[in-house]
């Protein structure tokens, strides 16, 4: 009985970070944002953001605010507006042009009034490099 209990919460595990049906060829770019840790991947004119750091209840205004800034790092994208919850937020974007590199941001450090400005949600900014 112990070791089906092990499997099945590995089950549930390996299941934290995993895209949904769409994204599911993406590979994913790491980003943090004021805390937060997102696996993001874009598709077409859809990003996907899951939320892969354990925080203590988080509510989704915040969390959204990140995931669209998150969205908008890695796509060089507008983002127009995100849907989801505190653990997997989908953002529809708006891009001038084909073919945007991703920035493969890694590590962001908030800057007060800079940065994204979504439909409906607050500006957020941050400074992001990529790791060494």
């Amino acid at each position: 009985m112990k070791i089906l209990i092990i499997l099945l919460a590995l089950v549930f595990l390996a299941a934290c970070n995993t895209p949904g049906p769409h994204f599911r060829d993406v590979p994913p770019t790491r980003v943090t944002v004021e805390g937060s840790v997102f696996d993001v991947r874009v598709k077409g004119d859809l990003a996907e953001a899951v939320r892969v750091n354990p925080e203590y209840a988080p509510r989704f205004g915040p969390i959204r605010q990140r995931a669209a800034f998150a969205m908008a790092q890695v796509s060089g994208c507008k983002v127009l507006d995100v849907l989801g919850d505190q653990a997997l937020a989908t953002g529809r974007l708006s891009c001038k042009g084909k073919g945007t590199a991703p920035y493969l941001a890694k590590n962001c450090v908030p800057l007060p009034d800079v940065g994204v400005a979504a439909r409906g949600l607050p500006k957020v900014g941050a400074i992001c490099t990529s790791s060494p």
